[in-house]
C-alpha cells in the first residue's frame, strides 16, 4: 500500500514511524514533512493546508490511504474532499472538526447534551466581556480564543489586569486572526489534568492510554504557556474509576451528540480533561492526534496503527481489537531557548545517533536538512521518548537520551513526569 500522511510535525512523525510497522505498506509520502521525517518517509513540497496539492498529489500516487493529522486542513474540510476524489482518507469531516475549531460551538454542544464542562459565557467585544469578568470577580478566570490559536489561544488571568490585556490582545490586536472574533471567558477549573486520546467511527469509541501533558514552559508549571513541554503515559490520576465515568458522561455522550447534530466523528477524538472535585469535565476537544500526547501513546500502542484506521474509516471499530503494551512512556520535548516567544532557528543539532543508541525514539518537529546536516527550525524541535516498565525507568532513560543531543540554547524542562510519579508514591 502507498499512504500518505498530512503534517510535518514531531506528531506526524510518530504516526508515520507506528505505521512503518506494517508489512503491506510499501511507500509512506509526508506532506510536508520535514528534514528529519525524510528518513522514515518520501517528503513532498506540499503544504498541510493545501487542499488542492494534496489531493492532486494522492491521485497522482494512487494513495490507497491519507491519514490528515494536523487541525488546520481537517477544518478546511480536506477530509472531505479527499473521499470526494474516492482516496480513502482517515481524519473528521469539516463539520466535525468544528469541535475544535470553534470553541464556542464545542461549549454549547457540551451544555445541550449536559455533558460536563466549566460554566461559561461567549463575548464578540471587550467591553461586555470585561463587565462580566468584573460582574463576577472571580479569579483566576480563562479566556479562550474561539478559533483555532496552535494551541495557544487560552489566557488564565490572575487578575482583572491581566484579564483585560489578554482580551485585548486577542480581539483587538488580533494575535489569532479572525480566531479571536469572538472569545470565551470561562470559570478556572482546578485537578489534575488528563489527556485521552480516542479512536471512534461515529459509533464505537476506543480510548487510548491516558496521558499527562506540561503545558508550561518552565519547571513547576511556571511560564507561559506552550503547544507542550513533554508527556507521560499511562496517567496515573486515569483509575478505572474515572474511565468508567469519562465512558458514560463525557465519551460515549459526546459522540451521540455529535451524530444527533448530524456531523458523525470519524477519526481521532481528543478528550482534554480536569478531574475536579465534582468529577471529571471537560476543558477542550481536539478533532485529531495532540502533541507531545501522540509521542507517548502511539509507542505504547500493540495493535497495528494502520488496521485501526482503515476499521475507522469503515465503521467497524467494534470488530478490531485493540490493544496497548502495559509499560509506561515519557517524552522530553527539546526545544529552541526563548519559545514560545522569540527564538532562534537554523542551529546545528547533533547527539542524535547517540541518542536513539540509549533506546530512546526521536521525533523530529522543528527541522530542516541543509546539506546533509540537521538543523533547528521551529520552537519545538525534538521529542525524545522512551519506554520502560514503570514510569521512573521510562524518565529517567527519556532525559539520559535527551543529554546526548546538544543544539545551541537547547531548553527543556527537567521535572517532566515528577507530578505523575508523585501521584503513584514513586
Amino acid at each position: 500500500m502507498n499512504l500518505l500522511v498530512v503534517g510535518g510535525g514531531g506528531r506526524e512523525h510518530a504516526v508515520i514511524k507506528k505505521l512503518k510497522e506494517n508489512p503491506r505498506i510499501s511507500k509512506i509520502y509526508a506532506a510536508p514533512g520535514n528534514g528529519g521525517i525524510a528518513q522514515d518517509a518520501i517528503c513532498v513540497p506540499v503544504k498541510a493546508t493545501d487542499i488542492e496539492g494534496v489531493v492532486k498529489f494522492a491521485r497522482d500516487k494512487k494513495i490507497d490511504l491519507a491519514a490528515v493529522i494536523p487541525d488546520d486542513p481537517l477544518a478546511m474540510g480536506m477530509v472531505d474532499r479527499l473521499q470526494k476524489a474516492g482516496i480513502r482518507a482517515f481524519g473528521p469531516s469539516a463539520p466535525a472538526a468544528e469541535i475544535e475549531s470553534s470553541k464556542v460551538f464545542a461549549k454549547n454542544l457540551m451544555k445541550k447534551y449536559h455533558i460536563p464542562t466549566a460554566d461559561y459565557d461567549v463575548f464578540d467585544n471587550v467591553e461586555s466581556a470585561m463587565e462580566h469578568i468584573r460582574a463576577k470577580g472571580k479569579y483566576p478566570v480563562v479566556v479562550k480564543a474561539d478559533g483555532l490559536a496552535l494551541g495557544k489561544g487560552v489566557v488564565i488571568a490572575e487578575n482583572e489586569v491581566a484579564a483585560q490585556d489578554a482580551l485585548h490582545a486577542i480581539m483587538n490586536d488580533k494575535i489569532f486572526g479572525a480566531s479571536g472574533d469572538h472569545v470565551i471567558v470561562e470559570e478556572f477549573l482546578q485537578g489534575p489534568e488528563i489527556s485521552v486520546l480516542s479512536f471512534t467511527d461515529g459509533e464505537t469509541l476506543v480510548p487510548m492510554v491516558a496521558s499527562m501533558d506540561h503545558k508550561r514552559a518552565y519547571d513547576g508549571d511556571q511560564g507561559p504557556n506552550t503547544g507542550g513541554m513533554g508527556a507521560v503515559a499511562p496517567n496515573p490520576y486515569y483509575t478505572p474509576e474515572v474511565a468508567e465515568r469519562c465512558m458514560k458522561e463525557i465519551f460515549l455522550p459526546t459522540v451521540q451528540a455529535m451524530n444527533q447534530e448530524g456531523r458523525p466523528f470519524r477519526g481521532c477524538l481528543y478528550f482534554g480533561l480536569m478531574l475536579t472535585d465534582q468529577g471529571p469535565k471537560v476543558i477542550e476537544y481536539n478533532c485529531r492526534f495532540g502533541d507531545p500526547e501522540t509521542q507517548v501513546v502511539l509507542p505504547l500502542l500493540k495493535t497495528d496503527l494502520l488496521d485501526i484506521m482503515e476499521a475507522v474509516i469503515d465503521g467497524r471499530l467494534a470488530e478490531q481489537k485493540v490493544e496497548f503494551l502495559p509499560q509506561a512512556a515519557c517524552c522530553v520535548i527539546l526545544a529552541s531557548g526563548g519559545y514560545p516567544k522569540n527564538y532562534y532557528t537554523g542551529l546545528p543539532i547533533t547527539g542524535l545517533n547517540q541518542a536513539e543508541e540509549q533506546g530512546a525514539a526521536v521525533y523530529y518537529a522543528g527541522v530542516k536538512e541543509e546539506e546533509g546536516k540537521l538543523l533547528t527550525a521551529g520552537g519545538r524541535v525534538l521529542g525524545v521518548t522512551a519506554l520502560a516498565e514503570t514510569l521512573p525507568q521510562a524518565v529517567e532513560k527519556a532525559y539520559q537520551a535527551a543529554e546526548q543531543i546538544h543544539f545551541d540554547n537547547m531548553h527543556c524542562r527537567k521535572d517532566i513526569g515528577r507530578r505523575a510519579m508523585e501521584q503513584r508514591g514513586e
